[in-house]
C-alpha cells in the first residue's frame, strides 16, 4: 500500500508539477477564453507517458496503480490546469484494460500508450434515462458480422479531440431481460469512421470549458469485432470502471481544492485594508482554514479508496465517499478562495473564478452527490433503497 509520501508518489508529483509549469496561468486563461483545447498540453502529457500509466508495461504503458494515477491528475489541478482535458483516456480504458480480448489489447493499448490513438470518450448518459442507465433506449441489433447502433446520447466529452469512444447500447430488449441491469452491451467505436456515416455530433454550450456533445446515431455500422467481452454484460463492465473513475475525480478535487487554498492563503497575507492583513482578520481565516481541514480529511478517503482498488478489493464505498467529500470540499475552498478575493475574484487574470466554475462540475457529474448519498444510505445503512 501507497502512502501519500512514498519516495516514488514524490517523483510523480515532482514530474508532473515540472511540466505543468510549461503551461501558466496565461495558458489555461486562453484557452478558457476561447473556448479551446489545451491541444499543447495533452499532447505533453501523451509524449511524457502520464497518461498511459495504468496500461501494462507489456503494452507500452507504465503498469502503475489507481494511486499513481489519481496524483497525475491532482497535481494538474493543483498546478492550475485542468485534467478534465485528459482524465477520460486514463479511466475510459477500463473496459478495455478489463473486459477486452487479447487480440484487442493488442492492437489498441500500445497505440493508446504511444498517443497514436486517444480514448477521451465515453457514450453512457442519455437525455431521458441520465444516471437510469437501465433504461437507456440506445439499441445495438446484430445483422450478420456487424450491429446497427440507433440512438441518441448526451452529455459525452471530447468527442472531437479522441479516435474512439466507449459505447454503452441495449442488445436485448428490456421487456426480455429477466434483470433490468441485463441485455446491455459495450461496444468500440471508432469514431474517425462512424462520423458522418451514421453518427451525428452535435456540441453543448455550457458555463465550463469542457467540450461536451450530444450524439445522434442512425443506423451506424459496427463490426461485430468491436463488442468489448459478452454480449449483454456491459452494465457490469461499465460499473469495473467506475469506482476508478470517481477515485480519480476525487483526485482532481483535492488538487483543485489545494490551489484555491494556496491562492487564498498567499492573498490574504499580501492584501492589506484598514492597516492590516486581511489574513489576520479570524472572518477571513476561518472559512480557510476549514477548507483546508475538508481537504485534508478527503484525502485520506482518496488514499483509503486506492489501497482497496489497487489490492483488488471492492472499492465502492470509499470510492464513492472520496468523491463526495473531495467535491463538497473543494467547493467550499473556491467559495472561501473568491470571498478572500472580494472583487477582484471575479477578475478573469486572477484565475479564481475559471477554477470555482471548473470545480462545481463535480457535486454533479459524473455521478451527482444524491445519488452517492442514496448509495451510502443503501448500501452500508441498509435503508431501503430509495429509486
Amino acid at each position: 500500500m501507497h502512502t501519500y509520501d512514498s519516495d516514488d508518489l514524490t517523483a510523480i508529483r515532482e514530474g508532473v508539477r515540472a511540466l505543468c509549469a510549461e503551461f501558466d496561468a496565461s495558458y489555461w486563461r486562453k484557452i478558457d477564453e476561447q473556448k479551446g483545447f489545451p491541444e499543447a498540453f495533452v499532447k505533453a502529457m501523451t509524449d511524457a507517458g502520464w497518461l498511459s500509466a495504468m496500461i501494462p508495461e507489456q503494452f507500452g504503458g507504465s503498469g502503475l496503480g489507481l494511486a499513481e494515477a489519481s496524483v497525475i491528475l491532482e497535481e494538474v489541478n493543483a498546478c492550475g490546469g485542468n485534467s478534465g482535458t485528459v482524465h477520460g483516456q486514463m479511466y475510459n480504458m477500463f473496459t478495455l484494460l478489463r473486459h477486452g480480448s487479447e487480440e484487442q489489447k493488442r492492437h489498441y493499448l500500445p497505440k493508446l500508450a504511444s498517443g497514436e490513438l486517444r480514448l477521451q470518450s465515453m457514450g453512457v448518459t442519455e437525455p431521458t434515462t441520465g444516471t437510469d442507465t437501465t433504461k437507456i433506449k440506445t439499441t445495438a441489433v446484430r445483422q450478420g458480422d456487424k450491429y446497427l447502433i440507433n440512438g441518441q446520447k448526451v452529455w459525452i466529452s471530447r468527442v472531437q479531440h479522441s479516435d474512439l469512444m466507449i459505447l454503452l447500447a441495449r442488445t436485448t430488449p428490456l421487456a426480455e431481460v429477466k434483470k433490468k441491469s441485463e441485455g446491455m452491451s459495450i461496444f468500440l467505436v471508432d469514431l474517425r469512421e462512424a462520423i458522418g456515416n451514421g453518427l451525428t455530433v452535435q456540441p453543448i454550450a455550457n458555463m465550463v470549458n469542457h467540450e461536451t456533445n450530444e450524439l445522434f446515431f442512425d443506423n451506424l455500422e459496427l463490426p461485430a469485432s468491436s463488442l468489448i467481452g459478452e454480449e449483454g454484460k456491459g452494465f457490469r463492465y461499465i460499473l469495473d470502471g467506475l469506482n476508478a473513475e470517481r477515485t480519480l475525480i476525487a483526485a482532481e478535487c483535492i488538487g483543485d481544492g489545494r490551489w484555491f487554498i494556496e491562492k487564498a492563503s498567499a492573498y490574504a497575507r499580501d492584501r492589506v485594508v484598514f492597516g492590516r492583513p486581511i489574513g489576520q482578520n479570524q472572518g477571513v481565516q476561518f472559512p480557510i482554514a476549514q477548507a483546508h481541514i475538508e481537504i485534508e480529511a478527503a484525502d485520506l478517503m482518496r488514499w483509503r479508496a486506492c489501497a482497496e482498488y489497487d489490492s483488488g478489493q471492492n472499492a465502492g464505498a470509499s470510492a464513492n465517499m472520496a468523491k463526495y467529500l473531495a467535491a463538497k470540499a473543494s467547493w467550499e475552498a473556491a467559495n472561501a478562495c473568491l470571498q478572500t478575493h472580494g472583487g477582484f475574484g471575479f477578475a478573469c487574470e486572477y484565475d479564481v473564478e475559471r477554477k470555482f466554475r471548473e470545480t462545481r462540475l463535480y457535486q454533479v457529474a459524473p455521478i451527482s452527490t444524491n445519488l452517492i448519498l442514496s448509495y451510502v444510505a443503501e448500501h452500508l445503512l441498509e435503508l431501503p433503497r430509495s429509486f
